[in-house]
């Protein structure tokens, strides 16, 4: 009997970037430097005839790299550009330089919108007012593999998150104080105290991570 799923008429048919391959040439190598970034070993299998297959995931991330022996005929170190999401950079680059690695100063690009190729048009330091999608920093695997990281705090519309997720305490109590500023100009515009305010607040904080239409 085939599988059929049930899911309401119109809505779309979900594809989920699960795995990124990584081309590595020195697999122990490549999964002692992944592994000293906190990411999460979730497999790592070898078949003994010259097929082995490494798995890890960055903290807070839905999709995972893999790379290994025999997994891709791509050259080691020819990725470029892959990209991990921080909801602040400056943490996020001090971190990594903890950790050992070779991150460069952030920075921005200035044309405002992603990125160039390579290091053309990088200008130095984050984004005017550290704007969402504007600030950068950049490193690379052992192998070469490149890397960038993209300061985002609140999505544009549309971009909608599968889950809601904060990077510490500070992070959540931001949150909170924008949700209470936007709910106190919420209740004066109607001239009613709300007593469902919790709810009023999970909504507005729900909406804000996701990108959608916020509350008023």
């Amino acid at each position: 009997m085939s599988h059929v799923s049930e899911r309401p008429a119109g809505q779309p048919l979900e594809y989920k970037l699960e795995v990124v391959v990584l081309p590595v040439a020195d697999v122990d190598r490549a999964k002692a430097f992944y592994s000293s970034l906190g990411w999460r070993e979730d497999a790592d299998f070898s078949t003994g005839d010259g097929f082995r297959v490494a798995q890890l995931t960055p903290p807070g991330s839905e999709a995972s790299v893999i790379f290994g022996t025999g997994v891709t005929a791509a050259q080691p170190g020819s990725v470029e550009d892959l990209q991990l999401t921080v909801f602040d950079i400056d943490a996020a680059r001090a971190d990594l330089v903890s950790r050992g690695v070779d991150v460069s100063e952030v920075w921005h690009d200035e044309g405002g919108v992603f990125h160039h190729a390579g290091t053309t048009a990088r200008v130095p330091g984050p984004a005017p007012e550290h704007a969402d999608y504007g600030s950068y920093a950049s490193f690379r695997d052992p192998d070469g593999n490149g890397w960038i990281l993209q300061e985002v705090q609140v999505r544009l519309p549309g971009r909608v998150a599968v889950t809601t997720r904060y990077t510490d305490a500070d992070a959540l109590a931001d949150a909170l104080r924008r949700a209470a500023t936007a709910h106190g100009e919420h209740e004066a515009r109607t001239g009613q105290e709300d007593p469902d305010w919790p709810a009023w607040y999970a909504d507005y904080m729900v909406r804000e991570r996701a990108g959608q239409e916020l509350p008023v």
